[in-house]
């Protein structure tokens, strides 16, 4: 808070829990999974609350049992060729995330999503076919477990990032089961299911991935991790992929993340790799926050499912490719972004590829 807390020590349970007592009082601006958290850590200081006089018993029934979240997006791309160009370049996105708390261990999840793009020419009243989409995306129960709930089992459609960082070969929904444990210094994650969109949709895949937590004062934050993925799509090739990542936060308000995996199959492999620069942090909850970044793309053919990539590009797969962009929020829990490309290659070929243009307006509620 830039006078009590600034780093010279440990602070006590209680001043943990006048921290958490502050959360509460304004838990009307939090969305769902704020309120869990501040459910879980009203929970763990209930003593120290109790005795500095805040009620915690009956925090859950306030909360209520379902929340809504979500979030509407307003989207521009220029690509020639990839014929976003004129009405083709504008698409509207809207999200609803339906969050259930079960009991103080499980929660539900229900999210459907509704793409529109302003070249569809169909009556609204009628069916919609590929340029007008509305589905659900996320179905799925998550479980706590163990007595300090460090344990963690989710079954059913998850978003699901490749490697859990930069999602540049997949970055969408999954259906599946995940076991998860984590705690302040390190996660193991273990899953099994089948991808759901793009290149790799119906593909089936087993992954494992083990991350590492560290830093203090300007590095707190960072992250290192390792990944590995069998994938299966009942053909006679066995394909795997490993891969890892860092992230490491230094000075103030810079961040450095790269991405490096091979993809291996009986008879060769390919690699792909992704680097990101970026200086400041863009806050929906904080007005006026703003970043600037720079990445670069290396990825060989077959590294990445364009259709369905986590990364802002049209093209990532068979490309090289530099990209700019900022971000900047304008009130609270809206955003304008802006991205773009420069020096953008077909990797197999060193041909051009033509320069992507991207600017949105982001809210979320």
């Amino acid at each position: 808070d830039g006078v009590h807390f600034q780093g010279e020590r440990n602070i006590t349970r209680y001043e943990a829990a006048e921290i958490v007592a502050k959360a509460m009082a304004h838990e009307d601006r939090a969305n769902a999974e704020q309120r869990a958290l501040i459910n879980r850590l009203a929970d763990e200081f209930s003593d120290e609350l109790n005795n500095l006089g805040v009620r915690v018993s009956n925090l859950e029934d306030r909360v209520g049992n379902v929340k809504l979240t979500g979030d509407a997006r307003i989207r521009y791309m220029h690509q020639k060729d990839e014929g976003q160009k004129n009405d083709n370049s504008w698409q509207f996105r809207g999200r609803l995330r339906a969050n259930a708390m079960i009991n103080d261990r499980a929660t539900a999840v229900l999210g459907v999503n509704y793409v529109n793009k302003f070249s569809n020419n169909t009556p609204a009243s009628e069916p919609s076919d590929s340029k007008d989409k509305f589905y659900v995306d996320r179905a799925y129960v998550d479980y706590k477990l163990g007595g300090d709930k460090n344990w963690d089992v989710m079954v059913g459609r998850y978003d699901y990032e490749l490697g859990n960082n930069s999602g540049l070969l997949y970055g969408e929904a999954f259906d599946g089961a995940q076991l998860k444990y984590e705690n302040d210094k390190f996660a193991a994650t273990a899953g099994y299911g089948k991808f759901k969109e793009g290149e790799l949709n119906n593909t089936k895949t087993g992954y494992g991935e083990l991350e590492g937590f560290f830093g203090g004062g300007s590095a707190a934050g960072s992250r290192i991790g390792v990944y590995y993925n069998d994938f299966s799509d009942n053909g006679p090739e066995d394909v795997d992929l490993w891969g890892a990542y860092t992230s490491i936060n230094f000075a103030k308000n810079w961040n450095f993340n790269f991405e490096g995996y091979r993809v291996k199959n009986d008879s060769e492999h390919a690699n792909a790799y992704i680097g990101k620069l970026k200086y400041g942090k863009a806050m929906f909850t904080q007005p006026k926050s703003w970043d600037i970044w720079v990445d670069y793309i290396n990825a060989a053919s077959g590294t990445a499912d364009d259709g369905a990539t986590g990364n802002w590009r049209n093209n990532v797969d068979d490309t090289k490719s530099w990209g700019v962009g900022a971000d900047y929020t304008f009130a609270k829990n809206a955003q304008f972004q802006v991205f773009q490309t420069f020096n953008s290659k077909v990797k197999s070929t060193d041909a051009d590829r033509d320069e992507l243009t991207r600017a949105q307006f982001v809210f979320v509620f």
